[in-house]
């Protein structure tokens, strides 16, 4: 990568980080694209530059940090856990001090959920987040032979009970920790 892809790549990043920073402060509502770009401390021309809306940078920012998040909170675990023990207790992990982000986590899924075009970033990002936790749990799986499909099966059923869980919680409420645990303890691929 060239220099100035790094730089533009680094710009982008940091606005994404400072948006999703700014929702996590002051809600949605009050991360307007000024209040951004202050953040990041650019100008107000620089951020369209690199993003269309409020809602693509704050998309891009919350998916870098939840990505970090699980791949941090799934490489913590301990060696003697199985593939599908370690992410049930990464998640429930990221489950304490739901409480205070519940508002942030509801507003932002409620606005993936608000347009296909959102609807469909979503799920792409999912599939990133699948593939990192297949990575990550790959070495824990015994005898795993090449191209065997069980990590990837791993991450994306993890994904689906968060997907299931979201989706559940908005419509019905109740605990999305607690959703996101009972799904994932259904989980059982050895």
């Amino acid at each position: 990568m060239s220099l100035a892809e790094r730089r533009r790549t680094a710009t982008r990043q940091r606005i994404a980080a400072a948006a999703a920073e700014l929702v996590g402060s002051v809600g949605l509502t009050g991360a307007t694209v000024d209040r951004i770009a202050d953040a990041a401390a650019i100008g107000r021309a620089t951020f369209f530059r690199y993003f269309n809306s409020k809602e693509d940078a704050v998309a891009e920012g919350v998916n870098a940090h939840w990505l970090n998040r699980i791949t941090n909170a799934l490489a913590a675990q301990p060696a003697g856990m199985t593939a599908t023990e370690a992410v049930a207790a990464a998640f429930r992990e990221l489950a304490l001090g739901f409480v205070e982000i519940e508002e942030q986590v509801r507003e932002l899924a409620t606005l993936t959920r608000s347009s296909e075009t959102l609807d469909a970033w979503t799920l792409r990002i999912y599939v990133r987040y699948e593939s990192a936790i297949a990575e990550l749990i790959a070495p824990r799986i015994p005898e795993l032979a090449p191209q065997d499909p069980r990590p990837r099966l791993i991450g994306a059923l993890a994904m689906a009970t968060v997907r299931i869980a979201l989706d559940d919680w908005l419509s019905d409420g109740g605990s999305l920790p607690d959703r996101v645990r009972q799904g994932l303890a259904a989980i059982a691929i050895s």
